[in-house]
């Protein structure tokens, strides 16, 4: 019978995958609209609060917005093509972390990474802060204090979402996503058609208002102020590079389908924008205590609808609403998978690259929500504050890709057609985001801008840290592995060609290895040198762990399998060379203390008189970090088989 809390856990998350299915891959990924819902809330959700940010920063001189919005689009347009060719350049996915790291440099890649992480975890924040401001600015304000339990608990909902799957979380917000888009699409070709007359009279107001601007400020002045809106209403260009950062979870071919996302993002972005940026201009709009800007405009344009008009804006800013919580899905999807590439290089902990039996990385889930339930806190879901930290950590990602992307261009000129198209496309994107960054740290510093980069910098030292410690443990082990080359060299004691006999009831030895090493080697010889030559029979048993890095396609996860038998039968090679009988017994799985525990009965069944022996790492110093950078498998794997009463011996293996 299973356990309570495994019968909790399939209700609330769900049963576990077969890794092995060879339509898990078609089954877990995302076609283009399902991607553009997923990863393009983040990017669309911005038109909640950007163009605002953008509109508001004009002051007086609301006409100039019309060049802010412009300007706005074309830079959508710059950024999308030139992360369109990150995608060809870089079809697995990995995005900033992976582009900055090669083709810049390991170290600006660490950098680039951990302020993605920031961003990402900044995406869930903000997104359910604007959406609680959303819902609440609806309610009474006898409500106000429940706001902070209730994004709380939007963030707790999400979570659940996405231990369960990224394509359950991402179909269950389906119909929420559409209505946003039709709401407000709709209510720009209404606005549009109603108004098209007055647009001759658009163009001669805002030069009017340009040239009383120029009075006023100076053409110096004038274009500070349309810069300064420009980059107050940078929040409007986060999530589009999403896309680049999760191609690993779209459908094949997935250059095609990435492109794909992303010109359905560039699109919707680019209309809803400019529509709510004219449309802001024509009714004049002015701040309204306790609402948003979209709130007001909707209520200014259905003002004669009756009861049908109330009926749309609230439909319109619950939509909205809910987008902002689709949102925060983006960083689920991208923090994670930019947290797990870096573990694989070791710039974080290993267990960040495992994947949890749904398929998912699960501590990657779980870290980017405590971190985000943390950052709300701290903030009290403060908007204002948020997208400052938000816009400026986004920035550092951008400027990296594009100057990476430069440089490939221009060191591969004489290999790549097309080259100098495809660096200016790059090229631009680089001025426009490093304008962008600059101005945000420098008009924004003192507002929370050097918080920001407080913690990114923080980040990066304990990336650092960590890397260090791993290349440290690195020379140690390397004396362990010479073990190989000496088993690989000893001498054969017995005719590899005679049959050895297996006696079933014999005493026999089950060892838990992780590939053909040192660590596997010194357990072995642990024996031999602890027990003689008490055991007759030597079991081999290995699991291959499933995770980020190879868990890409069906062939990849086929060469683990190979792997992980080639592995055991050296050991079993080598074992019958001294003159025991030996087996090999393997598996994959996304556990191995899981996986063991599964074979464990099999291997009790055939050899009754069994005594499990595993091997532990013990450094020259133990210290709080070296416990939390590696994993304690085998103190974990006895307590398991202790429960199903299997004899388990640790070896301490000293480096």
């Amino acid at each position: 019978m299973l356990s309570l809390f495994r019968r909790i856990k399939q209700i609330v998350i769900g049963r576990s995958k077969d890794p092995q299915d060879s339509k898990i891959f078609h089954s877990l990924s995302l076609m283009a609209f399902f991607a553009w819902v997923g990863l393009g809330a983040d990017g669309l959700s911005s038109s909640c609060y950007g163009p605002q940010e953008a509109f508001f920063a004009l002051g007086q001189h609301t006409h100039l917005a019309i060049f802010v919005a412009l300007a706005t689009v074309l830079t959508i347009c710059i950024i999308s093509a030139s992360y369109c060719q990150i995608v060809e350049l870089f079809p697995a996915g990995g995005g900033g972390y992976l582009v900055a790291s090669k083709l810049l440099s390991p170290n600006w890649g660490m950098i680039s990474g951990c302020a993605l992480l920031i961003d990402y975890v900044l995406t869930i924040t903000v997104s359910i802060a604007s959406g609680a401001d959303a819902v609440f600015s609806l309610l009474p304000p006898d409500f106000l204090p429940y706001k902070l339990w209730f994004a709380i608990l939007c963030i707790f909902c999400l979570t659940i979402l996405n231990m369960r799957g990224v394509k359950e979380s991402v179909m269950s917000l389906v119909p929420v996503f559409l209505l946003f888009v039709f709401t407000h699409v709709f209510i720009i070709i209404y606005f549009f058609i109603h108004h098209a007359p007055e647009m001759p009279a658009l163009i001669q107001a805002t030069h009017t208002d340009v040239s009383a601007s120029v009075s006023q400020l100076g053409w110096l002045g004038v274009i500070f102020l349309v810069l300064r809106a420009y980059s107050m209403g940078a929040g409007t260009f986060t999530g589009l590079e999403a896309v680049s950062n999760a191609v690993g979870v779209l459908r094949e071919p997935r250059v095609k389908t990435a492109k794909k996302t992303m010109l359905y993002m560039a699109v919707s972005l680019s209309v809803i924008v400019l529509g709510l940026m004219i449309a802001y201009i024509i009714y004049d709009l002015k701040f309204a205590d306790g609402k948003t800007l979209n709130a007001v405009l909707f209520e200014t344009i259905t003002v004669g609808w009756g009861k049908g008009g109330y009926i749309f804006v609230f439909v319109a800013l619950i939509s909205e609403a809910l987008l902002l919580f689709i949102a925060a899905q983006t960083g689920f999807l991208g923090g994670p998978r930019v947290l797990a590439n870096m573990a694989v290089d070791r710039w974080f902990p290993n267990r960040f690259s495992m994947l949890s039996d749904r398929l998912v990385i699960q501590n990657g889930v779980l870290i980017m929500s405590i971190f985000a339930l943390a950052l709300l806190i701290f903030t009290h879901g403060s908007v204002a504050l948020l997208v400052v930290f938000y816009s400026i950590n986004v920035f550092i990602t951008f400027v990296l890709s594009q100057l990476g992307m430069v440089r490939h261009w221009w060191n591969n000129r004489e290999k790549v057609k097309n080259w100098f198209k495809k660096m200016m496309v790059n090229g631009i994107g680089l001025v426009l985001t490093a304008f962008i960054l600059v101005s945000m740290v420098v008009l924004k510093f003192n507002d929370g801008g050097w918080a920001t980069l407080l913690v990114t910098g923080t980040l990066i030292a304990f990336a650092i840290y960590i890397k260090k410690h791993y290349l440290k443990t690195a020379k140690l082990l390397r004396r362990l592995n010479n073990l190989v080359v000496a088993t690989e060299n000893a001498p054969v004691e017995k005719d590899p060609h005679t049959v050895i006999p297996c006696d079933n009831s014999a005493k026999t030895a089950v060892i838990l290895v992780s590939g053909f090493n040192g660590m596997g080697l010194h357990t072995l010889f642990g024996i031999f040198r602890f027990f003689g030559h008490t055991f007759k029979n030597y079991i081999f048993v290995q699991v291959g762990i499933i995770d980020v890095e190879n868990f890409n396609s069906t062939e990849e996860v086929k060469s683990v399998e190979e792997k992980v038998k080639h592995d055991t039968d050296r050991y079993v090679s080598y074992i019958q060379k001294q003159g025991f009988y030996s087996e090999g017994i393997w598996s994959v799985s996304v556990d191995a203390v899981e996986g063991v525990a599964e074979l464990a009965p099999k291997v009790l069944q055939k050899f009754p008189n069994s005594v499990f022996f595993g091997g532990q790492l013990i450094f020259p110093e133990e210290t709080l970090m070296s416990r939390f950078l590696h994993n304690y498998t085998s103190f974990s794997l006895q307590k398991k088989l202790y429960w199903q009463g299997v004899p388990f011996v640790i070896l301490p293996i000293r480096v």
